[in-house]
């Protein structure tokens, strides 16, 4: 998964960011809705977390613009406006969800994987393929039973394959998940290393990687 979070509080950004990446989450940061939208012309994101009150304008107005382009991106609006109005007002703008602060860090977790689990294909906590059994809120893994000994990357990417199962992600699709442009030092390469390693993981199986040259991986599940 990767987010955008819209924040000019400096050291709540970071520290939002810095546990989010703990838990396999990428998180780009902007200050201002002038960065937010620079952010947005280049890149997608899985949901955005904005703030209402920001230096050079109102989160809800950057919500109103996005939501009359068709931009569908699934959206937490961070307020620390008791007002029911105010939220009131966020959601019928489009907002997703919305989240009071202070707030806490497992709380803003759990609304960012509902969010992306409303636009997935299985929508449980557990997404199960056959023997493969994945729990997004643990980022742990279990085949035929038996525990997967994943790395926070390895995990982060099994989510991306497992939430949309029999589809081919693209490579672009997949780094994109993974990484953030604070990652810009790891090349898209990266990606073919840990689609080995979970390839790895699953064999003698019958769950597998499947590659289509210029297309993308998928998961799948044999009979």
């Amino acid at each position: 998964m990767r987010v955008l979070m819209v924040e000019d509080a400096t050291d709540l950004a970071e520290t939002v960011s810095g546990r989010l990446a703990k838990v396999g989450i990428a998180c780009d940061l902007a200050s201002t809705v002038a960065d937010a939208e620079d952010h947005l012309a280049v890149q997608h994101y899985d949901a955005l977390v904005l703030d209402i009150n920001l230096p050079d304008g109102s989160g809800t107005d950057l919500l109103r613009r996005l939501r009359a382009n068709g931009d569908r991106t699934p959206v937490l609006m961070l307020t620390a406006l008791v007002s029911i109005d105010n939220r009131v007002k966020a959601l019928d703008l489009g907002a997703d969800d919305y989240l009071m602060k202070p707030f806490d860090q497992r709380e803003l977790e759990a609304r960012l994987r509902a969010l992306v689990r409303r636009e997935a294909t299985q929508k449980g906590d557990t997404i199960h393929l056959g023997p493969l059994a994945y729990s997004p809120s643990q980022k742990s893994a279990t085949l035929d039973g038996d525990k997967l000994a994943l790395t926070r990357r390895e995990a982060a990417l099994l989510e991306l394959l497992v939430r949309f199962p029999e589809q081919f992600l693209s490579k672009e699709r997949l780094y994109d998940g993974l990484f953030a442009f604070d990652d810009a030092d790891v090349g898209l390469n990266a990606i073919e290393l840990y689609i080995a390693r979970l390839r790895k993981r699953l064999s003698g199986s019958s769950v597998g990687i499947e590659t289509q040259r210029g297309v993308g991986y998928r998961i799948v599940h044999g009979d």
